[in-house]
């Protein structure tokens, strides 16, 4: 039983990425149509992560009330009615009001899914949980990428969405059985034996702040190249709205290759290790974007920044009780979640500002700046353990 709901649980975090990828591969072609200029994505990229932060802090309370399985649910298929909302959209106020309830469900499933699986699964199942996560993101722009030429249009790509979502939420609904069956009746009361401390007290603790910088930065990353690498490659790179779109597809297949072959790695490697090697993986791919070239060299920087991007976050997490402890473990990721859904929310649109007024050709430099930081956050993370 626990095997099968391990399953239900994967496909579940598919369609916790099918939403985060779509925006920004469908952008080119909503900009254009809805004659907007390119920066005014961020009023969506901003609101979804508002959304998410809220639920994320209320996820918990709603945990103990309804159970992990029944919010994993509803949040699901309140993702799906987001994306038929999306498809109907005539203009961006529109896009605005339907990324609420998007960034709600997400967070949502996001926060109870990783609570479920860290209290019932070991680690290499978090880590393919986030794999799973990669193929959710890598299967809408695909999608995309297929009709968005076509007469159904980027429309066409969010209806199709809308229905692999709503199946995933069928699945959930049908499966809530399975949930006790598997691990018996939820234990809310487990993390009471952790020291909760107030986010004065975890600030103090020595390498919490440069863990908050490395997960910012991990994770703006990510998403900067989710929401802006197709805008990027249309703009600089002159490829059409359906080849980038195409291309985006490699980034979010890398990034689930990283994730996989991190999982795979964890019993041989400490998560140290994995980090350095996707650092390093990193550091070559933002070498290959800022080089001018062909279409085929971005696609295949965009994948190595995937494979070596795709790996950290996890491990980051992973290593928090090691970092601080396990008494205050708990507290201490709380805030790094938090911090992560700062950085998706602030460090795209950041950039979409500045590639309103300077050009999204600096796209390459601009990620280059954060893994810098990046790099010399690790080191005084290692340095303060």
């Amino acid at each position: 039983m626990a095997t099968l709901l391990l399953i239900v649980i994967y496909a579940a975090f598919i369609g916790l990425g099918i939403p985060d990828s779509l925006f920004g591969a469908a952008w080119p072609a909503v900009y254009a149509e809805f004659d907007l200029p390119i920066s005014a994505a961020n009023f969506v990229t901003m609101i979804i992560p508002c959304g998410t932060i809220i639920s994320s802090m209320l996820s918990s309370r709603l945990i103990v009330r309804f159970g992990t399985n029944k919010l994993t649910a509803f949040s699901t298929l309140l993702t799906a009615l987001a994306l038929l909302g999306f498809s109907f959209s005539g203009n961006l106020l529109f896009f605005c009001l339907f990324a609420i309830p998007l960034g709600l469900g997400a967070g949502a499933v996001d926060t109870a899914l990783n609570s479920y699986v860290a209290l019932h699964y070991s680690a290499s199942c978090m880590s393919f949980l986030h794999c799973f996560y990669g193929i959710g993101v890598s299967l809408s722009p695909y999608i995309l990428s297929m009709v968005i030429d076509s007469p159904a249009g980027w429309r066409g790509g969010y209806r199709i969405a809308f229905g692999i979502q709503l199946s995933i939420a069928l699945l959930l609904f049908c499966t809530l059985p399975l949930w006790k069956k598997a691990h018996g009746r939820e234990e809310a009361d487990t993390g009471q034996a952790a020291t909760v401390l107030s986010l004065r007290e975890i600030a103090r603790i020595p390498g919490v702040k440069e863990m908050w910088c490395l997960f910012i930065t991990s994770c703006g990353i990510e998403y900067t190249c989710g929401n802006w690498g197709s805008t990027f490659l249309v703009e600089a790179r002159q490829m059409t709205a359906d080849q980038a779109a195409g291309v985006v597809v490699f980034y979010y297949v890398g990034m689930a290759l990283g994730r996989l072959i991190s999982g795979l790695l964890a019993s041989r490697f400490h998560s140290w290790k994995i980090i350095r090697m996707g650092q390093l993986v990193l550091g070559a791919a933002l070498i290959v974007l800022l080089l001018p070239g062909s279409p085929y060299a971005s696609a295949a920087g965009l994948f190595l920044v995937g494979l070596g991007n795709g790996p950290l976050f996890p491990n980051f997490n992973y290593l928090t009780p090691e970092n601080f402890g396990a008494k205050v473990s708990q507290s201490v990721m709380g805030t790094q979640m938090a911090v992560s859904y700062v950085g998706i929310m602030l460090v795209p649109a950041l950039f979409g500002a500045l590639g309103q007024w300077v050009g999204v050709k600096i796209f390459p430099a601009y990620l280059l700046v954060f893994y810098v930081v990046m790099l010399v956050m690790t080191g005084k993370v290692k340095k303060a353990r």
